[in-house]
């Protein structure tokens, strides 16, 4: 008996070609060793590249190492950056304390002339000073507080606001009740700064206030 090598069919002896298939019998023999030969080939190839897998793992190693390498260059990176920021910051200070030393040329004050206890004296800051009266809710007191001249409540809390920067003084009501005047010109418009000189008079409410600069000798 001869087994066709294509389909599995035992054909009798002596036949060229197979009766369940009609392959030739003697060619599919000659292709059943070609075929038994060509498993042989991808077996040499995985042979071939199994090898290599343990070269790749290293590999991969490698950049591991140098990702960490990499990970280490950048961490110093901010380092420097830090290093730098702190040189520039004596700079700045040194720019922001410049101005401070321009309105230490005078001293001013607020005097109440009428409407209140007349001859009382509010000494006037560098930079900003609130106008109003104490707040109970909050337990803040204004640079200059009239409560106490203003029995009948006709000042705002937060009436007004008087700032002295570069050797100028500028008054701004900040959105009072009953607004704030200057020399009894119009009423000043809520956040529009004036600038007022020593003499000028200030009406809050009903309280009459005049500035006093006197220069430093």
């Amino acid at each position: 008996m001869i087994k066709c090598a294509e389909c599995g069919y035992e054909n009798m002896d002596g036949l060229d070609y197979c009766d369940g298939c009609g392959a030739k019998l003697a060619a599919a023999a000659a292709g059943g060793s070609s075929s038994a030969g060509s498993p042989a080939a991808p077996a040499a190839e995985t042979n071939s590249e199994t090898p290599p897998a343990p070269v790749a793992e290293s590999a991969e190693a490698k950049p591991e190492g140098e990702g960490e390498g990499e990970a280490a260059s950048t961490s110093e990176a901010p380092t420097g950056d830090l290093k730098k920021e702190p040189a520039e910051a004596p700079a700045a200070d040194a720019a922001a304390a410049a101005p401070s030393a321009a309105p230490s040329m005078f001293k001013a004050k607020l005097s109440v002339v009428r409407g209140g206890r007349k001859g009382q004296e509010f000494p006037l800051e560098d930079g900003n000073n609130l106008i109003g009266r104490w707040d109970p809710e909050t337990g803040s007191f204004p640079e200059v507080d009239l409560d106490a001249d203003d029995p009948e409540a006709k000042i705002s809390r937060k009436h007004a606001l008087i700032r002295i920067d570069g050797g100028k003084i500028t008054i701004e009501d900040i959105g009072s009740l009953n607004g704030t005047y200057v020399n009894r010109q119009p009423r000043l418009s809520p956040g529009s700064p004036a600038e007022i000189k020593s003499g000028d008079e200030v009406i809050i409410g009903k309280t009459f206030l005049k500035l006093v600069v006197d220069p430093i000798s």
